[in-house]
């Protein structure tokens, strides 16, 4: 999945995008949501969510449950 696709899965559900940016590696972009969720989509497709939110964003996109 790319990075439009992914914001715009998570928009669709009601989650504010708030900030874009390319990562501190400068190998893809990291994306923060207003509940919290930071996703970090790199340019070879590999997804990862972390921070407050990231249980709901990473159930919308697919990505293997997190525990708390």
């Amino acid at each position: 999945m790319d990075v439009d696709k992914a914001a715009a899965v998570i928009s669709a559900a009601g989650i504010e995008l708030t900030d874009r940016r390319r990562n501190g590696t400068d190998d893809g972009w990291s994306l923060s949501f207003s509940n919290g969720a930071v996703v970090e989509v790199r340019d070879n497709g590999e997804i990862s969510a972390s921070g407050k939110g990231a249980e709901a964003v990473a159930s919308l996109l697919g990505l293997p449950g997190k525990s708390a």
